[in-house]
């Protein structure tokens, strides 16, 4: 069992520490990076800087990973993003269901 979480969590790239509109092309491009490369979601763990574009990168990101079949995963997305989501009408589409936040 242990084994597949292992599996599951190796699939996943973190987000970095900051992400704001001068770190967002990077990111969105290191990002697009690893999905074509296999990456089946990203953890927002490290994430403690960001703004309204960091909402832009993780649904681009996501859009990228549907287009190849991927259903893209996001986890521990932070409060105050989450908050930003919602007040931008976008919590939605990072908060599906199928998502874990």
């Amino acid at each position: 069992m242990s084994e597949v979480l292992n599996a599951v969590v190796a699939s996943r790239f973190e987000s970095g520490a900051t992400l704001t509109h001068e770190s967002a092309k990077a990111a969105l491009e290191a990002g697009l990076q690893r999905i074509a490369a296999g990456a089946t979601g990203v953890d927002c763990a490290p994430l403690a800087q960001f703004d309204s574009s960091a909402l832009a990168v993780l649904l681009a990101w996501e859009r990228a990973a549907q287009a190849r079949g991927i259903a893209f995963e996001i986890v521990n997305l932070p409060a105050g993003l989450a908050s930003l989501a919602q007040a931008y009408g976008v919590d939605t589409l990072l908060c599906r269901p199928e998502l874990a936040l």
